[in-house]
């Protein structure tokens, strides 16, 4: 009989418990495609899991790096098996994020090794790790509902390195009996990592972000944006009917336009251009390299459509405002780059926030202005 834990895997995919299944129908093996088999251990029948992602996985993907269903995005906590693993095989721990599930099993081709996944509701090792759910309780707590001193015999598991500032290898070492071994940052080096006996390199420690990676984040960071926009878009043709006469639609369709257009400028110039750009913009912090990418894609937008009898309060209140919204979503995308601490981020928010707000309250009144 399978054990507790194996019986939760009905949980696959969606998060959402599916009712037992009869015979051989067990949970994870009918309900998950990426599951291919059972393996039978002293602590019942664990799922062997898949290398290779189908289509239905690469669509899935696809969706989640454009923002949807991304909460619900995950596989039941648990063991898993990939290769022919025995009880001398490594353990590799990671976590119920299936992005990150699926990365780590498609980099497992030819190894025989256990996957411990442990429940970080939905999020990835790293974020998660700081979010306190990639933990050492959770760490000491899947290490016993799984009975894995039952599967192996020796007393270790690799944990991710990005997930160690959530898991203290002393405490879950006082706590369970095994030993905590601090793997390689991408899941492509493990086999290598596995190879020269569990040892790592310095190329496998360092944190890289290159232009590939920073670019498939871009789609998240624009979906997250696209709801306050439509509000501020509405806004901002309601502040554009203000006139003479005191509401003009007319005025409201024609400068509404304007400064929909300068608002598409800041989100693409702070949300997509800056951070592919990001290494080769000086400065540090975030949000003066949005500044600067906001800033030309301002002037590129007036560039092409101010006429000549466009006041100089329009143009200003057009770049003020561009270049403010480029600057916030330039300084948001720092929660997603290992470039910065906790307090970096903190400081920085402290820092420019007041001027962001005070340039979007400028640009608000010098476009009110204008229209008089």
């Amino acid at each position: 009989m399978p054990s507790q834990e194996n019986s939760d895997l009905s949980c696959c995919g969606s998060g959402v418990r599916e009712p037992a299944l009869p015979g051989d129908q067990k949970p994870g093996y009918a309900l998950c495609s990426h599951v291919e088999d059972f393996l039978p251990t002293h602590a019942g029948r664990v799922p062997i899991i898949k290398t290779r992602l189908n289509r239905e996985d690469l669509f899935s993907t696809f969706y989640v790096r454009c923002g949807i269903g991304r909460d619900d995005y995950r596989v039941a906590p648990g063991l898993y098996a990939v290769g022919k693993p025995d009880r001398e095989s490594e353990v590799l721990v990671t976590a119920n994020f299936k992005l990150t599930f699926d990365h780590v099993r498609k980099n497992l081709k030819e190894v025989d090794a256990w996957i411990l996944v442990l429940d970080t509701w939905g999020v990835n090792v790293w974020c998660a790790a700081g979010k306190g759910t990639f933990s050492t309780g959770e760490l000491v707590s899947r290490i016993e509902t799984s009975c894995l001193d039952k599967v192996v015999d020796h007393r270790r598991v690799i944990v991710p390195q990005l997930g160690a500032t959530g898991v203290s290898a002393r405490a879950v070492k006082k706590a369970s009996g095994f030993r905590v071994v601090y793997g390689p940052i991408r899941a492509r080096d493990i086999p290598r990592f596995l190879e020269n006996r569990r040892k790592a390199d310095p190329a496998m420690r360092r944190v890289t972000f290159p232009l590939y990676e920073r670019f498939i984040l871009t789609p998240v960071e624009i979906k997250i944006a696209l709801k306050p926009a439509l509000i501020t878009a509405i806004v901002l043709i309601l502040l554009s009917g203000i006139g003479p006469g005191v509401f003009s639609f007319s005025g409201a369709w024609e400068r509404g336009m304007a400064a929909i257009a300068a608002l598409v400028t800041g989100i693409l110039a702070g949300g997509f251009v800056t951070p592919v750009l990001l290494p080769y913009l000086p400065f540090r912090a975030f949000a003066p390299k949005g500044i600067i990418i906001g800033s030309a894609a301002s002037v590129l937008l007036l560039l092409m459509s101010t006429h000549e009898t466009d006041s100089l309060s329009r143009i200003l209140a057009l770049f003020l405002f561009s270049t403010a919204v480029s600057s916030y979503l330039a300084m948001n995308f720092t929660g997603a780059t290992p470039f910065t601490s906790p307090s970096g981020v903190e400081k920085e928010m402290k820092q420019f926030i007041p001027v962001q707000a005070g340039a979007l309250a400028i640009s608000l009144g010098l476009w009110i202005y204008s229209a008089f």
